[in-house]
């Protein structure tokens, strides 16, 4: 089975029909989509600001990854589940998209970053890691998790 092929079983599926003919539907989840958005950038901003030292520098950036973490968990189960039901209703127009492959690119690599480097260096000493190094997690952090809404974003207004 192709990747085409799924992607046609997906679209002609009753749950990517049933979102497709819908008045209501596709607009409800992607308002549920953008809210799961919305929380995950603020989760990944007070975080990446925290490295870049603006902001919050009376709290160590381990305690605040920690305080974020659960938002941003949240917020990302939020957004796979909203996202793969959006994508059902259009799976076609995904596979022939450039922006949906950019975004799932960008979202891979951001979880795996955000899961791995990332958590590494603010779970870290703080005095070990050095600012330069801490500036460009962050910079990086922010960089892939932009990708995943401009991904989006270029996807529903083309």
């Amino acid at each position: 089975m192709s990747v085409l092929h799924f992607f046609a079983w997906c679209e002609h599926s009753a749950v990517g029909g049933a979102i497709r003919t819908s008045n209501w539907l596709f607009p409800v989840i992607e308002a549920f989509h953008l809210l799961g958005l919305a929380v995950i950038g603020g989760a990944v901003l007070v975080v990446d600001l925290r490295l870049f030292g603006i902001g919050l520098r009376r709290q160590p950036v381990a305690q605040l990854a920690r305080d974020a973490q659960p938002w941003l968990i949240a917020s990302l189960m939020v957004m796979v589940a909203t996202g793969s039901l959006m994508f059902m209703s259009e799976a076609i127009k995904c596979y022939y998209h450039p922006a949906f492959w950019m975004k799932m690119a960008s979202l891979f690599l951001a979880i795996v970053f955000t899961f791995t480097i990332h958590k590494k260096v603010v779970m870290g000493d703080e005095a070990r890691t050095g600012p330069l190094w801490s500036k460009l997690v962050a910079l990086v952090s922010v960089m892939l998790w932009s990708g995943v809404g401009i991904g989006g974003r270029w996807i529903g207004f083309s």
